[in-house]
């Protein structure tokens, strides 16, 4: 009897242990979920705040557009590293995924505008590095998050590229038609060869999608371009006018 009451007690002991463990990994996945949240809201921020760039103020635009994506580093990615730090980042990844995605579709997207350049993963990584505690193991984004936030980076390139050609600022149209077309073609080499592509998949027939319609643009202005007068004889619509059709008072 004494032996059996032992075994119940070393066993609710167990159990009780177990039961603090899933409920603080429970409470830790909703802070997590709340923090992508946050990350994604504040990310699409920055892109809406770069897709206001025009030729005329590419300068204000950037600027705001960095101080707006460094105050979501500073304050919210900051919280999902501490909530993370030290921790088994992949039991979580599902959690907080989203919100990575959203702020490396944000990064790049900045960066490609402000240097024409794209930010690799280590560099981007390299600006969570000062919000760790270097003691533990700190968060990095990880290569699946990072290429799943480039495959969506290439539909805001295309409203981007697509509001260029708008405003006729063709030669950064065909630069972004360039870096898209690379985009993807590394990443239908690297897709197939990842175990769980089904997102992949979706997003790589939309990325393909977003390369013919930059395509379509850009060569639609090039072969019909003598039929549009110079954007400063536009009708201040931001629209070129055929040529033939006056301005009407």
């Amino acid at each position: 009897m004494a032996t059996s009451t032992a075994t119940d007690t070393h066993m609710k002991d167990a159990f009780a242990k177990y039961t603090d463990y899933l409920n603080s990994l429970n409470d830790k996945r909703e802070r997590v979920v709340k923090a992508s949240r946050d990350i994604t809201m504040n990310s699409k921020k920055v892109i809406f705040q770069v897709h206001r760039m025009s030729q005329n103020n590419k300068d204000e635009v950037l600027g705001k557009a960095e101080k707006d994506l460094g105050a979501v580093t500073a304050q919210y990615v900051s919280r999902l590293v501490r909530e993370l730090q030290g921790s088994d980042f992949w039991k979580l990844r599902r959690a907080y995924s989203p919100g990575v995605q959203e702020y490396v579709e944000a990064a790049t997207l900045y960066h490609f505008c402000k240097t024409g350049t794209l930010i690799n993963l280590d560099e981007l990584n390299a600006t969570l590095i000062p919000l760790s505690d270097l003691s533990t193991q700190p968060l990095q984004i990880n290569i699946l998050d990072y290429i799943l936030g480039l495959a969506d980076l290439t539909g805001e390139l295309m409203r981007l590229a697509i509001g260029r050609v708008s405003d006729g600022e063709l030669e950064f149209a065909h630069k972004i038609c360039s870096f898209v077309r690379e985009i993807h073609r590394e990443l239908t080499l690297v897709a197939p060869l990842m175990e769980d592509h089904s997102d992949m998949k979706i997003k790589m027939d939309t990325m393909l999608q977003s390369v013919m319609k930059i395509e379509n643009a850009c060569y639609g202005v090039h072969v019909r371009g003598s039929e549009f007068v110079p954007l400063l004889e536009s009708d201040g619509s931001g629209f070129p006018l055929p040529l033939g059709v006056s301005d009407i008072n």
